[in-house]
Formats: structure tokens, C-alpha cells, sequence
């Protein structure tokens, strides 16, 4: 299937939703449905923002994208290439300083009448959930392009923590991690490092000035082509103490619960319940409060998040990013539950220390 083909099967969702809705139309602004209503398309200029500099409009007739002078030219070289010379999406350009154009043409190209958004302006009106579904449910084309990023991705962390220095600051750890994406291509959406006096103490630790010391955790959301792969590994310069291996060895333990629940018409809660019986088995039964567990990904680092609530189930072809993780320890990948019920690891890189848990290879930390 090449990236034509994708287009066409998801304007014929979204042609769906407007019959369905009586809608006039469905505007897409975010960093996320930008890249998955074009295949794979970037209309990210500010990482850190929301939404980007060109959205798509899609009613039942036509199909465009709405961008401004600064960017078309590159948009069409360089994130478009022949989509807006075909059947997928014809290219309207506003001024940039004039952005009243814009909106006057989307009120002629829907008859002024309702309009769908994923982020919905004061006369707009949320997306409808049977279209946030298909965005969850992967095709073959957007599996093939996780693949690659996931590789891209995980050899991009071996290669820093191969690299990496104890006395090397966190915010140089996270920053060779952050060339190392950009060297690949890939966005670094996040990039976590914890030193060694650090790492028992903070979830989501943000780099410092502070030097690693014996052992760094660092952290991976890395984006291509939208599509968003999160890895974990740790790195030890000399042994890894008991107290250590212990703790590394029993949250790869709970994980492997975490993975052998994840199966076609399993309830997220059902997951997050086996995790939370999980870390009690093991000694831990404050864990499953002190951190969020991870849940699905995609086009977002959680498209999901699990909790005791969560009923939206598993299907095929959607992608998992647990993250269990106890004071000292944690481990993460991003795997594929394929239509056989077997998980397929995107972020596996097998240069990189790895031992096998319940039938599968899970990293270990590096020693150096």
C-alpha cells in the first residue's frame, strides 16, 4: 500500500463520519491527525506546540491543504510530495498575514454549515469517537513506517549509552540522545535522564546539570513520520549492585504480566488490574499509584492511558507502550499486537543487552 492508497482508505473514513454526523465538513490542525490524514506528512515547525502550520480540510466532494506562503513551497517539496498534485488534496495558500482568507474559504467550502475539528474552535464541534478509533487501529503502510522509526529509535539509544560518560552531566546524556534522533531523522518529543542520586526519586526526571555518576536511565518519545515510539534503558558504569539487578529483574517480571495480558478484546482496566496484582506480588503495592502504566500509542506517545476505568479494548494492529516502573528501576518498548495475539517489538535492538522474559528478548542494563 503506498502513501495514495493510505489516503484514499482514510478520506473514506472521514467521508463516512460527515455522512454519518450530517457534518459539512472535517478540519484537522494537530501534529498528530495532520500526519495521519497525509500519510506520514509533518506540519511541525515548534516542537513543543500542539498543532502546526497547515491543517487539512476534508469535505465530501474535495479534500485540501490549508497552509500559508511561508511554508507551501516546502510543505509541497519536502511533506507532500504528489498529494496535492492528484485526487488526495488540492493546496489553498493564505497570506501568512491574513488569515481571515482562510476561514472565509472554509465557510464557502461548507456552506457555512457544521464543521468537525480535532481541536475544535468556539463554532466547531468535536471529533465523533468511531473516527479517534480508526486514527488507533494501524495500517499495514503506517506499520511498515513504525518499524522503521522504532529502529531508528533504538539504535539510537544504544548508540549514546554506548557512548555515554559517568561523568557526563544529564543534560549532556540527554542531549546526545537528542542528536542522536535528529541524526536519524526523528524528532526527540521527549528525552528523560536520571543520574544515579536521582533515578529512585523521580518518575519523570528532566535533566540537570547534575554529572550521571555509576548508573542513567535515559528516555525515549522519538517522532517519524508522526508516529511516536517510546523506549527506556538504563546504562551501569561498572557491576550493577544486587540491590539493583534485583530491582531490574523483578519490574521485567511485572511488565511480562502487563504483555501477556495484552490480547485482542482485553479491556485496558483488565491489563492495569493484572499490573497492580503484579507489583503486589512483588513487593511493591503502592507502585501502580506512584506512575501512570503506559497503555496504547500511535500518532500520540499515549493515545490511551490505562486505569481501572479504562474499557476501550485491544484490537489488532494496535500499538502498546507499558511503562511499569518502581524506585530504580523501569522498563519500556512499543510492540504491535499483531492479529495472532503475538506482540511484535518495534524498539528492539539486539546490539543491546537483552535476556529473555516470559518467550521474549526484554533489555537489561548496559555494564561498563
Amino acid at each position: 500500500m503506498n502513501c495514495l492508497e493510505e489516503i484514499a482508505i482514510k478520506l473514506k473514513f472521514i467521508r463516512q463520519v460527515l455522512e454519518e454526523t450530517e457534518a459539512a465538513g472535517v478540519r484537522l490542525r494537530g501534529t498528530d491527525w495532520f500526519a495521519w490524514a497525509t500519510a506520514g506528512g509533518s506540519n511541525t515547525v515548534l516542537l513543543a506546540a500542539e498543532t502546526g502550520v497547515a491543517e487539512v480540510l476534508i469535505t465530501a466532494a474535495d479534500a485540501w491543504t490549508l497552509t500559508d506562503e511561508i511554508e507551501a513551497q516546502r510543505l509541497i517539496d519536502e511533506q507532500l510530495p504528489n498529494q496535492t498534485t492528484s485526487d488526495s488534496y488540492q493546496l489553498l495558500i493564505n497570506p501568512w498575514a491574513d488569515g481571515s482568507k482562510r476561514e472565509s474559504f472554509v465557510r464557502d467550502a461548507t456552506s457555512g454549515g457544521t464543521v468537525l475539528s480535532d481541536r475544535p474552535t468556539r463554532h466547531e464541534f468535536p471529533l465523533p469517537q468511531s473516527l479517534i478509533h480508526q486514527r488507533r487501529v494501524l495500517l499495514p503502510s503506517e506499520l511498515e513506517r513504525y518499524r522503521q522509526v522504532g529502529r531508528l529509535a533504538s539504535e539510537a539509544m544504544t548508540d549514546v549509552l554506548t557512548q555515554a560518560q559517568p561523568n557526563w552531566t544529564e543534560y549532556q546524556l540527554a542531549g546526545a540522545g537528542a542528536e542522536a534522533l535528529w541524526t536519524r531523522g526523528l524528532h526527540p518529543a521527549l528525552t528523560l535522564v536520571a543520574g544515579d542520586r536521582r533515578l529512585p526519586l523521580y518518575r519523570h526526571p528532566l535533566p540537570t546539570g547534575e554529572e550521571i555518576g555509576r548508573q542513567a536511565m535515559l528516555v525515549f518519545c522519538a517522532r517519524g513520520s508522526g508516529l511516536i515510539v517510546s523506549l527506556t534503558r538504563f546504562a551501569c558504569f561498572g557491576n550493577l549492585s544486587e540491590q539493583d539487578r534485583t530491582l531490574h529483574s523483578a519490574i521485567a517480571e511485572i511488565e511480562a504480566v502487563a504483555l501477556n495480558h495484552s490480547q485482542i478484546n482485553t479491556p485496558l482496566s483488565q491489563v492495569y488490574d493484572a499490573l497492580a496484582t503484579a507489583y503486589e506480588q512483588h513487593g511493591f503495592p503502592n507502585a501502580i499509584r506512584e506512575h501512570h502504566q503506559g497503555g496504547t500509542a500511535g500518532y500520540g506517545a499515549r493515545e490511551i492511558v490505562a486505569t481501572p476505568e479504562t474499557r476501550d479494548r485491544l484490537e489488532a494492529n494496535m500499538v502498546l507502550a507499558w511503562n511499569p516502573s518502581i524506585p530504580g528501576a523501569k522498563i519500556e518498548d512499543t510492540f504491535v499486537l499483531n492479529s495472532d495475539n503475538s506482540l511484535e517489538n518495534l524498539s528492539f535492538d539486539p546490539q543491546f543487552p537483552h535476556i529473555e522474559i516470559a518467550g521474549r528478548q526484554r533489555p537489561i542494563p548496559l555494564e561498563r
